[in-house]
């Protein structure tokens, strides 16, 4: 087969819950009681999706030009995003039924998330990730470079023992698109975030699990 394994992402990828961290982000910008100009929103709204933690509170204090430390913006970001995490997450529609499918062509299969280590653990309590992908949810504990640098992925595939080039990478958002692309993935952007104008850079931009042919893309002849 051409391709091997699929790597997917996990908030906005399998796991409907980038409402979570776009609540939990306008939550901490409302706590800090900073008026934004409309140039300034602009500014979040488009470069924060596919931002890991620290990234994006990096990029929050720059915008706002905030006091606070990256990491105490960290902690409170965090603690509101996992209080909603426990009770809001599920699947993204027609992720479950297109990981029954990958199983039936014994694909290889795992996480590569910037999220943190503790928001997986919650996630997997929530949903029971591990039933589906094993040990091999991968976060930002397990790398030094977050995305949109390659080395999450290429530590996900080297955990799975397959080449990169043979891993199919699925992501919903820029930063993690680059990454896969960096690592030498053939990468699907799935188009959760209704903004398909973020997917460009991905090999194959899809709006639902159902269209992705994978007979086709694992070059299976019938």
């Amino acid at each position: 087969m051409k391709y091997k394994a699929i790597i997917f992402d996990m908030d906005g990828t399998i796991i409907d819950s980038e409402i979570i961290w776009q609540k939990a982000t306008k939550e901490l910008i409302k706590q800090k009681n900073v008026p934004l100009s409309n140039a300034q929103k602009n500014d979040l709204a488009q470069q924060l999706p596919g931002l890991a933690l620290q990234n994006s509170c990096f990029l929050i204090k720059q915008i706002m030009r905030l006091d606070d430390p990256v990491q105490d913006l960290m902690r409170e970001k965090l603690y509101i995003a996992n209080q909603m995490y426990q009770q809001n997450v599920t699947f993204i529609h027609g992720f479950f039924e297109f990981h029954q499918i990958a199983q039936q062509f014994s694909l290889q299969m795992a996480v590569a998330t910037n999220a943190s280590k503790y928001t997986v653990e919650i996630a997997d309590a929530a949903l029971n990730l591990s039933k589906l992908f094993g040990n091999h949810l991968y976060n930002t504990s397990h790398v030094s470079n977050p995305k949109p640098h390659p080395e999450l992925y290429l530590h996900a595939a080297d955990q799975i023992a397959i080449d990169p080039k043979q891993c199919i990478a699925i992501e919903d958002s820029a930063p993690g698109i680059s990454a896969a692309k960096d690592a030498g993935m053939f990468c699907i952007g799935i188009n959760t975030s209704k903004k398909p104008e973020t997917l460009q850079g991905a090999h194959l931009i899809i709006d639902q699990y159902d269209q992705i042919d994978l007979q086709d893309l694992l070059d299976i002849k019938t």
